[in-house]
């Protein structure tokens, strides 16, 4: 289907509703607030080995996947809910559909700038502290910090908040809202409880996943006018680029291709394929250079008959003979023998 054809469509698509765009109100600066000295205080627990680091190892250590074995390949499948890719190509297609109906970009666009968000943030803390995970700690009670790894804080976890939690944030109606801010909350409930289970993660790595997801989830309001300047932007851009389309669709290209100004097509005598006549240069008959091109602007003084040059029509295909002079005019004739003289 051609793109004019997809935009054609979208615009017989009945209007939407009226959307209303999240504020960040009091609540929501409140519970940012609060979900950031969480943050804050998880981060600096693990950093001077406090009992949160104790409660990790404890939880290592009596290896859940031991102690339920059966959930193993059911767990293996589910914690597929808080990869990156998966998870964003499946909600990618749902906002999408709703792009699609409600004739605006700020689902997508909405999705792209709170994974741009997640991935600039938790990838700098993750680099930043460096901690490694259980499977690979060496110091029974250590905290493991600034030795190389990358799981503080959990990735899935935060991707799992944010990617899920992003569909109660669009909700059109408070019910959807509730419904979806439900579902999501069990779905990163579960990938975190998930990966502490798997022994992927210490606990302190889940606990820093959630409030890390929550931040960015709570901080999308911010990020609104940005969102709706993109928006108008990406418009005026289609729009311009099918005003361009139907410029060009309207203007009718020449039967026989472009024509140089002054030079007129002719047919080849051999091929009969269109030509260009070019100008006449001076000849073995001495003859002057004639532009055909504007020979019939360019003012000539009058001769008389007998003063003209006969010349020889463009085109001719007889050859020249070699017994012609280049002279002007043409030789007197020799006198006829009498006969039987």
């Amino acid at each position: 289907m051609r793109t004019d054809q997809i935009f054609a469509r979208l615009d017989r698509e009945p209007e939407p509703p009226k959307i209303e765009i999240p504020g960040m109100s009091r609540t929501r600066t409140v519970l940012f607030g609060s979900t950031l000295a969480f943050y804050i205080a998880i981060v600096w627990a693990v950093l001077i080995t406090s009992w949160l680091v104790t409660l990790d190892w404890k939880v290592m250590l009596f290896r859940p996947y031991e102690q339920w074995p059966e959930l193993h390949a059911f767990l293996d499948y589910f914690v597929v809910l808080g990869q990156r890719g998966p998870t964003a190509v499946m909600v990618a297609a749902w906002l999408g559909w709703r792009s699609w109906r409600q004739h605006t970009l700020r689902p997508l666009l909405a999705l792209g700038a709170a994974l741009l968000l997640l991935n600039v943030t938790v990838g700098a803390v993750k680099l930043g502290l460096g901690r490694l995970g259980p499977h690979y700690a060496t110091e029974i009670g250590s905290a493991e910090m600034f030795a190389g790894g990358d799981i503080f804080p959990s990735g899935h976890t935060a991707n799992a908040v944010v990617t899920w939690g992003i569909l109660s944030y669009l909700a059109t109606t408070p019910r959807a809202r509730r419904w979806l801010s439900v579902l999501s909350a069990v779905v990163a409930l579960g990938v975190g409880a998930t990966t502490v289970y798997l022994g992927t993660h210490w606990l302190s790595d889940v606990l820093l996943g959630w409030a890390a997801g929550l931040l960015i989830l709570l901080s999308l309001p911010w990020f609104e006018p940005l969102i709706g300047r993109t928006e108008a932007w990406v418009f005026a851009v289609r729009e311009s680029w099918r005003a361009r389309r139907r410029l060009g669709a309207a203007r009718p290209a020449p039967a026989g291709g472009r024509l140089t100004p002054g030079v007129f097509p002719q047919r080849r005598p051999s091929t009969g394929e269109p030509g260009v006549r070019e100008p006449v240069t001076a000849g073995s008959g001495g003859r002057p250079a004639v532009n055909r091109t504007n020979a019939h602007l360019t003012p000539r003084p009058h001769a008389v008959r007998s003063e003209r040059t006969p010349v020889t029509p463009a085109g001719s295909r007889r050859p020249p003979h070699a017994d012609r002079t280049g002279t002007t005019a043409r030789p007197a004739a020799s006198p006829r023998p009498v006969a039987g003289g």
